[in-house]
């Protein structure tokens, strides 16, 4: 019997990592606020007293993103959520150290 290996399965995994404005209501922004920070993954970094908020969404999949901007989107009060960046990257590559700058590098500025 041939022996096969698995790698574990977060080597394999991804972190997909989006921002997103969303305009609501001014007068549900707080319950838009309640709301955004009981779904999984999202983080509220910012709000306006004109109703927009500044959203970002972690999740392991492409997939799982877009169902969480619908939830979000869905919350009573959001007038509009839109995506204004996406990024996804391996677990693996997510968890690589990123050197100081002691090794000669010049660091931008």
């Amino acid at each position: 019997m041939r022996s096969t290996s698995h790698a574990p399965i977060e080597d394999f995994g991804e972190l997909h990592i989006t921002s997103l404005v969303l305009h609501a209501l001014p007068r549900h922004l707080q319950r838009v606020s309640r709301a955004i920070a009981a779904v999984p993954g999202a983080e509220l970094h910012a709000t306006g007293p004109t109703g927009k908020l500044v959203v970002t969404l972690e999740a392991p999949s492409a997939k799982q993103i877009m169902a969480r901007v619908a939830e979000l989107q869905g919350i009573d009060g959001v007038i509009s959520a839109v995506l204004v960046y996406q990024h996804a990257e391996s677990l693996a590559r997510m968890n690589e150290e990123i050197p100081d700058g002691d090794d000669g590098t010049t660091d931008l500025h």
